[in-house]
């Protein structure tokens, strides 16, 4: 035991051997690489071996640090130098996605081998994407067949959900966009995702990631027009595209005209120049009086704050309305509109709680103001309604508009007795 005691600080600034596992390795892909290589040499243009070959390699591998040459080979054949070519001094297959044939069959069963192999080994989801955006970015180091292929499979891709269409940020990088790649690229890309889906499934994965509103950089910022963009996709077979980005445009016109008119009531502009600035947006953006009356209704109501008190808003509605009188008129000339503005006003009261006892009485001034006639009311009240409220809102309703049966018929017994 002593003897034990004694010999313990001699251990002292010795060197144990390091296990191998605790090791920080160098990064060296070389024998990485020539371990893929050598198997989809053997594998050749079987996907199915490819796939199990990959699942298999992946418990001998080191995929999580060798993801991008990884991907490279599956993708080139071999690493990629900066600039999308292959690097000289690196062994490379020839079979991978850029040899194979260029057709969309063969490029969904592409997108099988990825999808697989991501679904095996999760962590490479975001390797895999990064891949993807990097590709993206050599796109002019590649031949114009190997860009062909790599935009199906990229569509295919995201129509799966594979990755995120956040990645096509990469197309609006200048030198792309400015020699033409990024828009010729984008064509085949858009094809391949909407055969594997539709327009509306591309929309909502566009929204996702706010690329809705930014397919129009894929153009020269001289080209950057909505007839340019619509005449481009149009005559290359994808009409439901170009239709998507008119309609998100006019969107965003429509949510920057209502900003613009919130911040000039905010402001106290006058309503003179408020009308006049609206009619000219108006024919600008080809916006129907229907829709107008809309932004306008919304406009108003979000440029003040209101009381949280159910009492006391109804009062103060009434006084804001009536002050914006004249601009609601200017934009209810025909009976559409007057019925537009109904809707938005009951789907208004609805949506705030603290408005469910004031529609009537908005409605009633409105009718006063001249901005909403009896012929609009009435066939709000008997037919043209939400169901958002119905019950609630038509019986508040229901005496003014007895009032306005009784009137018109006196009206109408009057102008007989005169004939």
């Amino acid at each position: 035991m002593n003897n034990q005691k004694q010999q313990k600080p001699t251990l002292t600034g010795q060197r144990f051997k390091t296990r191998k596992r605790d090791e920080k390795e160098r990064f060296d892909p070389t024998q990485f690489q020539e371990s893929i290589v050598q198997g989809l040499n053997q594998t050749g243009t079987d996907l199915e071996a490819v796939a199990k070959f990959l699942d298999a390699s992946g418990a001998k591998l080191d995929y999580r640090r060798y993801a991008e040459t990884l991907f490279d080979i599956l993708v080139a054949g071999g690493m990629l130098a900066p600039g999308g070519t292959l690097s000289d001094d690196m062994t490379r297959t020839e079979f991978c996605l850029f040899t194979a044939q260029e057709d969309l069959e063969t490029m969904q069963a592409y997108a099988q081998v990825f999808n697989k192999l991501i679904r095996r080994y999760k962590y490479l989801e975001k390797g895999f994407e990064e891949e993807i955006k990097k590709l993206l970015l050599f796109l002019k180091g590649f031949t114009e067949s190997e860009r062909n292929k790599l935009a199906m499979l990229t569509g295919i891709l995201l129509a799966n959900g594979n990755i995120s269409a956040s990645i096509l940020s990469s197309l609006f990088n200048e030198n792309l966009v400015k020699e033409g790649v990024s828009a010729a690229f984008a064509v085949k890309l858009f094809k391949s995702w909407i055969n594997e889906k539709d327009i509306n499934s591309v929309a909502a994965s566009l929204r996702k990631v706010g690329m809705d509103n930014r397919l129009m950089e894929l153009f020269p910022a001289n080209k950057r027009s909505c007839e340019h963009f619509s005449k481009y996709f149009t005559d290359a077979g994808l009409k439901e595209l170009s239709d998507f980005a008119r309609n998100q445009q006019s969107i965003g016109a429509r949510k920057e005209l209502q900003k613009e008119l919130q911040e000039q009531m905010s402001r106290g502009d006058p309503q003179k120049e408020i009308i006049a600035y609206t009619r000219e947006e108006m024919k600008k953006a080809n916006i129907s009086e229907q829709t107008m009356i809309g932004i306008i209704w919304t406009s108003v109501m979000s440029s003040v704050e209101w009381n949280k008190k159910e009492e006391l808003v109804t009062e103060q509605a009434i006084k804001h309305l009536k002050q914006y009188s004249p601009l609601l008129n200017a934009f209810t000339s025909q009976g559409l509109s007057e019925l537009s503005l109904l809707l938005k006003i009951q789907e208004y009261c609805y949506d705030n709680i603290h408005f469910m006892k004031a529609f009537q009485k908005i409605v009633v001034l409105l009718y006063k103001a001249d901005v909403l006639s009896e012929e609009a009311i009435l066939k709000w009240y008997t037919e043209a309604h939400l169901a958002k409220g119905k019950s609630v809102f038509l019986e508040q309703m229901k005496k003014f508009v007895e009032w306005l049966k009784n009137a018109e018929e006196e009206s109408e017994s009057d102008e007989e007795e005169a004939d």
